[in-house]
């Protein structure tokens, strides 16, 4: 342990360093423009794969350029935009499964019921969460009605606008309109989950059966659809806080099939570690065919590999002939 000694440097100061460091800028004006909106440090993550391994000067390798880190960045963030549509995609399918069978099958009121749910499941903090979610809805709607109040338009305009704010959300509208049950339908409960919360809820029904045609959905067995959207949860937080993508090492892997009885990649049956990005990303290919036939998903992340094709596959888990393989091209009705 020693004491942090490094002194905070601006932007021409990091140019030099990087210069000094053997990094060839070939226009240094953009350069600096650059790191005026990504800092230095959100940078440096896609610096090692230029730089001489274990050279404690951080030295780069005889020919590496300023435009290979950003076009890398770039690559990046294009990474984590794709993946947040299909993960998008995604949760909101999984709310509507959720809802579109334990409503009809439980009630409408389901998530009420303890027995719902596995006894290690927080039943309680589920309620407390959406009778917080009311109780907030409910404060602000009275806020904006007292506003209105003191405002000069004559009754029924103030009528009117009451009336048009209570819709603006089901958390206003519910306990404004209806007394019993205090809390919300199911169908409006889901929507107003995280994707983690999502997660835990489903993970937590009690009736194998409700989880298993749940996930037949999704063209899933249950506990594919449990560790998939337990994975999915901590993948979303990264893309939410643009957090690197394209060489990170899963904290949470997800299950894999063994034996798939759907398509699925040939690599992905093999025996190996498959930490990597390519996983979630052959993952979310899956789920997007089951939640939307027609999409190209698949074909817009072929395209982003093909546009920067001097970025190093290897690194996010991709087998060299990953494209080759009858998963990424599934007929489309």
């Amino acid at each position: 342990m020693r004491a942090f000694r490094k002194p905070a440097i601006d932007v021409p100061a990091q140019l030099e360093l990087l210069k000094r460091r053997g990094l060839h800028i070939q226009n240094e004006e953009h350069a600096a423009a650059f790191l005026q909106s990504v800092s230095f440090f959100r940078l440096s993550p896609y610096m090692r794969p230029f730089q001489q391994p274990e050279d404690i000067g951080h030295r780069f390798r005889e020919g590496s350029q300023f435009r290979q880190l950003t076009r890398l960045y770039d690559f990046d963030r294009r990474l984590r935009l794709l993946t947040m549509d299909a993960i998008e995609r995604v949760e909101v399918a999984s709310r509507s499964v959720i809802s579109n069978h334990m409503g009809p099958n439980h009630g409408c009121h389901w998530y009420l019921n303890p027995q719902m749910f596995h006894h290690a499941f927080d039943h309680q903090r589920l309620l407390a969460t959406l009778s917080n979610k009311q109780a907030a809805a409910t404060r602000d709607y009275l806020r904006e009605c007292e506003r209105i109040d003191r405002s000069h338009a004559d009754h029924s305009k103030k009528d009117r606008l009451k009336r048009q704010r209570a819709k603006e959300s089901y958390a206003r509208h519910y306990p404004a309109t209806y007394i019993d049950p205090p809390l919300m339908p199911g169908w409006a409960m889901l929507e107003e989950l995280t994707l983690g919360d999502l997660s835990h809820l489903y993970k937590g029904l009690s009736k194998d059966s409700d989880k298993k045609a749940i996930a037949k959905r999704l063209g899933l067995a249950a506990p594919l659809m449990q560790s998939w959207l337990h994975t999915l949860t901590t993948i979303r937080n990264m893309c939410a806080h643009h957090s690197r993508m394209w060489n990170r090492e899963l904290g949470i892997r997800p299950e894999l099939p063994k034996k798939a009885n759907f398509l699925w990649p040939v690599h992905l049956l093999q025996k190996g570690p498959h930490t990597r990005i390519f996983a979630v990303l052959c993952i979310l290919n899956h789920l997007m065919h089951q939640v939307s036939p027609r999409t190209r998903w698949d074909q817009g992340l072929l395209q982003l590999i093909q546009e920067l094709p001097d970025v190093d596959l290897r690194s996010m888990g991709f087998p060299s002939d990953w494209y080759q393989d009858p998963f990424w091209h599934v007929p489309r009705t």
